[in-house]
């Protein structure tokens, strides 16, 4: 009955915990959980000690097979591996009383006898499970499955030299409440019930032997004894927006003009490529002849020899002589033409000596400036007749060198 009552107590308010847990939800209520980052070797550990009863109940449950209530100690080790698993490794007993003669330890009926058992428990935080994971609740609940050896000694002090060793397998249930004092210390209360095998015992019982006990005790906690959350866990994507119709539509209209400009545009392009197609095909520098829709190559040549005038008795192109030249290159002449370059003066100055020079020179800096304006100094042939030769009628004009295209 003792026992019972623990156990319904400490399951009634772990029921109101977890009615009362506000606080560990997000904006719709939902329970917040994981994932959780890897804690390390020592994280979230803790070593607990405790103290309580022990009592003994054997198969068939009757008077003579209960047995009266012992001293019980405990002392383990434990590590949360996530907020709702975890293990522990620890030792729970000294002595137990009985109505029952043990008759393998030849323990007489009511006399204290030695308790031992070395134990390994595999624990679940059903409060981190079901209400979510936060480290200032105030009481978790703590269901575990233990398993272990068990050793009932004849001698009250199990390490006295005479105590006898009767080792045996057992497994059992258990409840662990822990209180949230602060976050370094935890007070526990611990409710289990272990099983065995009553032959290894008894002779008196029938075939299960049950061990339950009660402890209280304090839990100290070591290294980091909390869980951080993943940081990087993907947010929810956000949900697209419908469009409206006054959208849709308005987008529609948008590409309808689009399509019809695209179409416009094509037209203009095939329009454009049609004025070129005649042109496609002339050579740069050609002269033509265009005349109803058609290109024709002509040579153009000029009828007759340039002139270029100097003043009296000087060698010296003026700036209009040199404009003069300078289109006449640009618009006559080209790599292959082919020039002849006679230089003249009037033979009503000067002597006959000087008359040759000056026509030398003359001719000289024409062709230079020929060669200047992109002429081939190689395609001109060049000549000075002094005034052994008047080309025209007065002396003004004879002051001349002329260009001819051969």
């Amino acid at each position: 009955m003792f026992f019972g009552v623990l156990a319904a107590a400490s399951l009634l308010v772990s029921v109101n915990a977890f009615a009362q847990e506000d606080n560990n939800r997000d904006e719709n209520g939902k329970v917040v959980r994981g994932a959780y980052e890897t804690n390390k070797v020592f994280d979230n550990t803790w070593i607990g000690i405790g103290a309580g009863v022990n009592a003994q109940v054997a198969t068939p449950f009757k008077a003579e097979n209960l047995g009266n209530i012992g001293l019980s100690t405990g002392i383990n080790f434990g590590k949360w591996w996530t907020p709702a698993v975890g293990m522990r490794l620890g030792w729970h007993g000294l002595w137990n009383n009985s109505k029952l003669d043990f008759d393998v330890q030849d323990v007489d009926s009511g006399i204290p006898y030695g308790f031992n058992y070395f134990h390994a428990d595999l624990l679940w935080n059903i409060s981190n499970s079901i209400a979510g994971y936060k480290e200032s609740r105030f009481w978790n609940f703590v269901p575990y499955v233990t398993m272990g050896a068990l050793d009932i000694s004849k001698s009250r002090n199990i390490f006295a030299k005479d105590a006898g060793n009767n080792w045996e397998y057992s497994a059992g249930l258990g409840l662990l409440n822990v209180l949230n004092v602060t976050s370094r210390v935890n007070l526990t209360l611990d409710l289990q019930a272990l099983v065995g095998k009553s032959a290894a015992y008894t002779t008196h019982g029938g075939r299960f032997i049950f061990f339950p006990s009660a402890t209280i005790g304090l839990a100290f906690n070591l290294g980091k004894t909390n869980f951080d959350r993943h940081s990087t866990i993907t947010p929810p994507m956000p949900l697209p927006v419908p469009f409206t119709v006054d959208q849709y539509n308005a987008l529609a209209d948008k590409v309808a003009a689009l399509e019809k400009e695209n179409a416009a545009l094509k037209d203009k392009a095939a329009a454009l490529e049609n004025q070129l197609a005649p042109y496609r095909n002339l050579v740069n520098g050609q002269t033509y002849l265009y005349e109803n829709g058609t290109f024709t190559a002509v040579d153009v040549k000029p009828g007759a020899p340039i002139s270029v005038y100097f003043d009296c008795g000087s060698a010296k192109l003026s700036a209009r002589e040199k404009a003069h030249l300078e289109y006449f290159v640009q618009n006559v002449v080209n790599g292959d033409t082919k020039l002849a370059v006679n230089g003249y003066a009037d033979k009503q100055t000067g002597s006959a000596k000087r008359n040759q020079a000056l026509s030398e020179q003359r001719a000289k800096a024409v062709v230079d400036l020929l060669t200047k304006a992109g002429a081939n100094e190689a395609n001109i042939e060049c000549a000075a007749h002094g005034a052994t030769v008047q080309p025209f009628d007065s002396a003004a004009k004879n002051r001349v060198v002329t260009i001819e295209v051969k």
